[in-house]
């Protein structure tokens, strides 16, 4: 049986990280991300990010960032090989427990025809709520989606009630926004 393991990301996770884009992104003919901004979520932003090891091998990342009392999915992948697998309900379980006590709503971004990420993204809660032309470039164009603070709580006594997360002290209201999110802008 294979040897799953998920950690936060680190510095040292760069060439992995690299080397992931290329086997998901990249053999696709996708553009890939650039080392600057693996580089910040390396570097900077471990805290919710996360790498997935199968037998002490890369195979999969979830990407995020935290403002504020919400959280931004940005990239969630697995190599071809390793899809179906364990892998992203790992990723899930990382990411979902980093944030379960930090934020109110998490948004993300997918392509259209991404019929798998869509599928996820609403069985984790969220609603498709608008399109974002020129997200990526000129002609790119994302889905954007919201599992929003009602949705957030469900999920979260989800975790609670597998075991997947332990129960905490209720969650603060949400400050007043001061901002429009940047998923929309």
């Amino acid at each position: 049986m294979s040897d799953y393991n998920v950690k936060n990301l680190e510095p040292s996770d760069f060439d992995d990280l690299m080397y992931l884009e290329e086997e998901v992104f990249g053999a696709e003919g996708e553009s890939t991300l650039g080392p600057y901004y693996v580089r910040l979520c390396c570097d900077f932003f471990g805290q919710h990010c996360f790498l997935c090891l199968n037998d002490g091998k890369p195979v999969g990342y979830l990407l995020s960032f935290v403002r504020d009392r919400e959280a931004y999915c940005t990239t969630l992948a697995v190599t071809p090989e390793f899809q179906g697998t364990r892998a992203v309900p790992l990723l899930l379980r990382a990411f979902v427990g980093s944030i379960a006590d930090r934020v109110d709503s998490c948004w993300f971004t997918v392509k259209a025809d991404n019929k798998a990420a869509r599928a996820l993204h609403a069985s984790l809660g969220a609603t498709e709520i608008g399109v974002r032309h020129g997200f990526y470039g000129p002609t790119d164009e994302r889905i954007v989606s919201k599992i929003d603070a009602a949705a957030f709580a469900k999920l979260r006594a989800r975790y609670v009630r597998l075991g997947l997360l332990t129960p905490s002290r209720p969650v603060e209201p949400p400050s007043p926004m001061l901002y429009a999110s940047p998923m929309l802008a």
